[in-house]
């Protein structure tokens, strides 16, 4: 069984406290291999990675002999916006995952980042797993700084993922926990896959699979690697975005994560009120809709889906 440690506590204005807790598998025997942090609920409004904390610590009680690492287990980050149902810190309306590495002399915010990162110093691996906003819905990707390419892709293929987006986004990238992480050397991974405030099983047990698989390739887990998937590679290809030409009721016109070629219709966008069709959404080139519209009001310029296309050529 895990030990359930609370790891930071910070004392708040209204006379109670932020705290952020853990549970921490060790091996019975031995002294740990290595280790690694599994960190949900950096975002309030993101549940996938609760569940996955959840499916994890039920494997791990069920198999304590095959524990041969340190596993440190965060479901709940940004406790406050998860209470709250809140993406940002409560009250601050800041987003967390912006205030990396911190501060213990700031704000709220700055100062449980600050705590999250002294925390887990140490670890030689960190998951960090993230849900789509409510507006979106994602495959199991892993996103990767272009910086950290080398190091991070060969892990990123050991996790049962769908989708591996390398990208070089620097002005966000600087402020994450992914990137705090990095930065002290501990390989760290962001996982999206799913919509806010929402769960999908399969999602779940499908980045349990890659979780095992790659805690049994670094000798974390004495368990035989699973037999996983292999991602597509976003470094051979393009991303291609689709905003939407008008404001209206977005309907797809296809399912999610599906392959499409140059000029299909990716869905409408309609008038509720007219009975019209206001725009017909084609996709710029061919590949895989990796990412699709959940919440169906949109405006001009809502972001509709991304296309992941091999060298903008139709597949």
């Amino acid at each position: 069984m895990g030990l359930i440690e609370e790891v930071l506590t910070i004392e708040l204005p209204v006379g109670e406290n932020f705290r952020i807790q853990r549970c921490r598998y060790v091996p019975k025997k031995g002294e740990p291999t290595k280790r690694i942090s599994v960190v949900s609920g950096i975002h309030g409004d993101e549940l996938e990675g609760q569940y996955v904390c959840f499916l994890l610590g039920q494997w791990l009680r069920e198999h304590p002999e095959a524990i041969k690492g340190t596993i440190d287990i965060y479901p709940a980050i940004n406790s406050l916006g998860i209470d709250s149902i809140t993406r940002s810190v409560p009250f601050y309306d800041v987003d967390l995952n912006r205030t990396f590495p911190g501060s213990k002399n700031d704000f709220l915010p700055a100062q449980i980042a600050d705590g999250v990162v002294d925390v887990m110093r140490g670890s030689d691996f960190a998951i960090d797993i993230h849900s789509s906003n409510v507006f979106l819905r994602e495959i199991p990707q892993v996103r990767i700084a272009k910086s950290q390419e080398e190091i991070l892709v060969p892990l990123a293929n050991l996790l049962n993922i769908d989708f591996v987006w390398v990208h070089d986004a620097v002005t966000v990238l600087e402020s994450t926990f992914a990137h705090a992480m990095n930065t002290i050397g501990t390989k760290t991974l962001v996982v999206e896959m799913g919509v806010g405030m929402r769960l999908g099983e399969a999602y779940g047990h499908q980045l349990l699979d890659g979780l095992l698989n790659l805690m049994a390739h670094e000798g974390i887990l004495d368990i035989a690697p699973l037999d996983v998937r292999f991602p597509i590679q976003s470094h051979v290809g393009e991303v291609a975005y689709l905003n939407a030409a008008c404001p209206g009721l977005f309907v797809p016109a296809i399912d999610h994560c599906q392959i499409i070629k140059q000029g299909s219709v990716v869905g409408h966008i309609v008038s509720a009120l007219s009975g019209e069709v206001l725009d017909e959404v084609i996709a710029p080139i061919g590949g895989i809709l990796f990412t699709i519209r959940a919440y169906p009001i949109v405006y001009e310029g809502s972001l509709l889906g991304r296309i992941f296309g091999e060298n903008n050529e139709a597949i």
